[in-house]
């Protein structure tokens, strides 16, 4: 490992930086020094921009792929190398909006019945039924489900942050079974290889991938349909958007703000959370 690699973990273990953020950021620096072959504290601004127009003729990147390679890099020119500017004229697709396209509760109850795996079907149903992001759901370790208060705790999440996400009851029970037939004792989705890490990511996105075919959906989109589909249901039975926000982890109430999109005739109700799994009448025997 070189030095200049070792001080930009530091300076990102120091402002608590994800560990996808860290693989994203020193992937970018690791290319751009392989494209010139030389240290990148050696490349020039006007060689980056010519990189950036490298990365967009040659090598088809699309615009989102292009701001993550220039964050890692301004990242590292303005924070681990000080340098006092990052002024470089960089140009790359804009993003496209596009809103996504929505599971209906049917769609949703489709994909959950089609996993006859019962840890994977009970993964599915806890990713819709508390609006998780797949990174949280892989995470959940037994002492996270608090029974008597209804919560689960998502520690770290995006940003970094810990939250407190409502279990509806509908979905507790489910759990207490899941429980009563796996017995998990740290991870509340182990891997069944190696009991002492939770199950990966990969896993669980192919799995829901999988059904979706099986239940014969076409419609595009990961896993992450699951918490697009649970943010819109809840603010469809009147759930207020700041209830919502805190819900889903969103530090900007803007983030949650796109979901009203997918509900035009929205009216703010009462601050209750809507039994989401209950409303499916989802079983596994």
């Amino acid at each position: 490992m070189t030095h200049l690699r070792q001080q930009m973990i530091d300076a990102m273990h120091q402002r608590g930086f994800s560990d996808r953020t860290h693989q994203s950021y020193l992937t970018a620096v690791r290319d751009l020094a392989r494209h010139f072959h030389k240290p990148p504290d050696q490349i020039a601004l006007p060689q980056i921009q010519q990189y950036f127009n490298y990365l967009v003729k040659e090598r088809h990147l699309s615009g989102a792929s292009c701001r993550l390679h220039l964050n890692g890099l301004r990242f590292l020119y303005l924070q681990v190398l000080n340098r006092e500017q990052f002024d470089v004229p960089i140009h790359y697709p804009k993003k496209v909006q596009k809103i996504p396209e929505l599971l209906t509760r049917d769609e949703v109850k489709r994909i959950i019945s089609a996993c006859d795996n019962r840890k994977h079907h009970m993964m599915l149903m806890v990713c819709y039924g508390c609006g998780l992001r797949v990174s949280e759901l892989v995470a959940i370790k037994v002492r996270h489900v608090d029974g008597e208060r209804q919560l689960l705790r998502v520690e770290q999440g995006k940003g970094a942050k810990d939250r407190m996400v409502v279990i509806s009851p509908m979905l507790l029970n489910h759990l207490r079974d899941y429980w009563r037939w796996c017995r998990p004792s740290h991870w509340l989705f182990a891997n069944n290889k190696h009991p002492n890490k939770h199950l990966c990511q990969t896993t669980i996105q192919k799995v829901f991938k999988r059904s979706k075919d099986q239940a014969g959906i076409q419609k595009k989109g990961g896993i992450h349909s699951l918490r697009h589909a649970y943010a819109t249901h809840q603010l469809e039975n009147g759930l207020p958007v700041n209830e919502l926000q805190r819900q889903l982890g969103h530090k900007d109430l803007h983030s949650t703000l796109h979901y009203i999109h997918w509900v035009p005739n929205y009216h703010r109700g009462k601050a209750a959370y809507s039994d989401l799994i209950g409303q499916l009448a989802v079983h596994h025997e």
